[in-house]
């Protein structure tokens, strides 16, 4: 699914998605410093809920250097096994997470 009023930009040398006053709500990352991991980046609701979903599938869900003390996630799509639609909702909740209640409401989320 498009997420309104999304734009891509490569940053840090990965594709970065922006709404509008550059919010971030998701970014790509391969092999991020040597890590070895593929993965989608998503804002979540906090700490609480990071360590649940590491918790619920630490094989799946992980703590990405740099980012995860703001909030994000790092969702594995290298695992052979990815549930693209677990990444699409966990991306358009990343999206009202960075939205502004305005846009939120603009698009019914």
């Amino acid at each position: 699914m498009e997420q309104p009023r999304a734009t891509e930009k490569i940053s840090h040398g990965m594709p970065v998605f922006f709404i509008e006053k550059g919010k971030t709500f998701a970014w790509y990352s391969e092999n991020h410093h040597g890590n070895g991991i593929t993965a989608v980046l998503v804002k979540t609701s906090g700490p609480d809920e990071q360590d649940a979903l590491v918790e619920m599938d630490p094989e799946l869900f992980y703590k990405p250097a740099y980012l995860a003390p703001s909030g994000w996630i790092g969702i594995r799509v290298d695992t052979g096994d990815t549930d693209w639609s677990q990444i699409e909702a966990r991306i358009e909740q990343s999206w009202a997470y960075a939205a502004t209640p305005r846009l939120r409401e603009q698009f019914g989320r």
